[in-house]
């Protein structure tokens, strides 16, 4: 080989930087096999006669699958930037096409990923020479005679695996390339331009179901496992130091059963009500002073961490329990985190008693319900 010498025991030395300088492309790729150590035992390409009908079968198989991850990339994108996104309740006019919205945008996302994966390895399996090759691994950092060559090396790759004359291949895999690539970039900064609080304080991150509704009368209806089992809470309905879970409930839901499932399966709208004990000393928030009701206290059952379920109350010490990465909140100091991750207290209902004896929200939560919230309203 020209520009290269063999020393002993067979070791290939390096050419002097003159004698690379003349070398072709094909011998930098040899020489990067000779001086790795590499033996090539075998080589051999997967269609020795260029054009065959399996040649072109295989080429528009791999083709399809990019083309497949171009279209899925693309609906993505459309389906990211212009299905309908916004909250729309169960009861209200697209509703349907909201609901649909996050699994028309995973299936996409996550079709255009695996036709793409797809794509390369149908690529390499049906086009790569069929190669067994030994080699002695060494240590050490490589000269640039040996980055020299392996960029030749690469080259020669690129040439035996006949990507240069597949147009129809590179094509629809740049496709595929660019618009996951677009797809991921608008994933990305998408959720950085859409302010979900752009409806100031009719947002639907802010309103949960005890928020009246044209004045209507919100009650507290406790979970009895009925939905046909009405059942309003009265103060002589708890002794001291007991707790229980309660939802939003309007008269005019009464025979509504889509309306009283709706109350009961939100997110947000679970409310543990507690009855402390008499004479407990009790702190509270500056501006919620007056969200009580006697020795009753409602706050929301979302914990602020993660946003499970807040289910224990513990009446020795006041303590409200998350069991799910044990946050305690203390229910005397407004339900304020004293242990765990949860770093937000529970947000409270305002609650009284109406002229009928019945508990009633006077107003919605005064802050978001859930978790990652800072925000407040004054």
């Amino acid at each position: 080989m020209s520009g290269a010498t063999t020393g002993e025991g067979g070791v290939t030395s390096a050419p002097t930087a003159a004698e690379l300088e003349e070398m072709t492309p094909e011998q930098l790729a040899r020489l990067a096999g000779d001086l790795d150590d590499v033996d090539v035992q075998h080589n051999a390409p997967k269609f020795p006669v260029p054009g065959t009908r399996a040649e072109k079968r295989a080429e528009r198989a791999v083709a399809g699958w990019f083309t497949l991850s171009a279209l899925s990339a693309l609906a993505f994108v459309i389906a990211f930037i212009w299905w309908p996104h916004e909250y729309v309740a169960p009861d209200q006019p697209g509703y349907r096409m909201y609901s649909l919205y996050t699994p028309v945008v995973g299936v996409t996302f996550g079709l255009a990923v695996l036709a793409l994966g797809i794509g390369v390895i149908s690529y390499v399996k049906k086009f790569f020479p069929s190669e067994v090759s030994v080699q002695q691994r060494h240590d050490g950092p490589s000269d640039e005679v040996a980055r020299r060559t392996v960029m030749a090396q690469l080259a020669a790759a690129g040439k035996d695996t006949t990507i240069a004359r597949r147009t129809v291949i590179k094509r629809s895999a740049g496709a595929a390339a660019g618009l996951f690539g677009i797809g991921l970039g608008i994933a990305a900064i998408g959720p950085l331009i859409r302010n979900p609080w752009k409806d100031g304080p009719n947002s639907p991150l802010w309103i949960t179901g005890w928020k009246s509704t044209n004045g209507e009368t919100v009650y507290m209806r406790a979970d009895t496992g009925d939905l046909e089992d009405i059942r309003r809470v009265r103060p002589e309905d708890m002794e001291p130091g007991s707790m229980q879970t309660v939802f939003p409930y309007r008269l005019s839901e009464q025979h509504d059963e889509e309306a009283l499932i709706k109350a009961q399966k939100a997110g947000d709208a679970p409310v543990m009500l507690i009855r402390l004990r008499p004479g407990t000393k009790v702190v509270k928030r500056a501006g919620q002073e007056n969200f009580n009701y006697g020795d009753y206290y409602a706050f929301s059952k979302i914990c602020t961490h993660l946003g499970c379920p807040t289910s224990l109350y513990e009446a020795q010490d006041n303590r409200i329990l998350c069991p799910c990465h044990q946050s305690q909140f203390l229910a005397t100091e407004y339900a304020r985190p004293v242990f765990g991750p949860a770093t937000r207290a529970l947000p409270q209902l305002p609650i009284t008693v109406d002229d009928e004896g019945y508990f009633i929200a006077t107003s919605d939560f005064h802050e978001a319900v859930g978790p990652a919230f800072w925000e407040r309203r004054s």
